[in-house]
């Protein structure tokens, strides 16, 4: 069991950058894949971007692509989420999660069993 904070959240202006964090005070955090996902106002939650717990396995969305970066510092326990060219479209709650499962679901919140509270990113245009 782990759990996850978020923090990094805020607000940029359009072709901004931003780099969120995904931390965990527990060691065996470095086991766990992880991923990040978002939820606008009135929309369901979706996938952005997961890490394997090795690091070497990356998957991103296609609507953050070339844009969005995600990796991993195991000195420091945590998950980083580097935005580029933040656009209006970007402005959500970002959450980080934490799964030992790696599968062709990989991008489904349902595969994810440790949440973290959420931190809020707004783009503005």
């Amino acid at each position: 069991q782990v759990q996850v904070v978020e923090s990094g959240g805020g607000l940029v202006q359009a072709g901004g950058s931003l780099r969120l964090s995904c931390a965990a005070s527990e060691r065996t955090f470095s086991n766990y894949n992880v991923g990040w996902f978002r939820q606008a106002p009135g929309k369901e939650r979706e996938f952005v971007a997961a890490i394997r717990w090795t690091g070497g396995t990356l998957y991103y969305a296609d609507s953050v692509k070339g844009r969005f970066t995600i990796s991993r510092d195991y000195a420091k326990n945590t998950v980083y989420l580097q935005m580029n060219s933040l656009k209006s479209e970007d402005t959500a709650i970002y959450y980080c999660a934490a799964s030992q499962r790696w599968t062709y679901y990989t991008g489904r919140t349902n595969e994810y069993d440790y949440w973290g509270q959420g931190t809020q990113v707004t783009v503005s245009s």
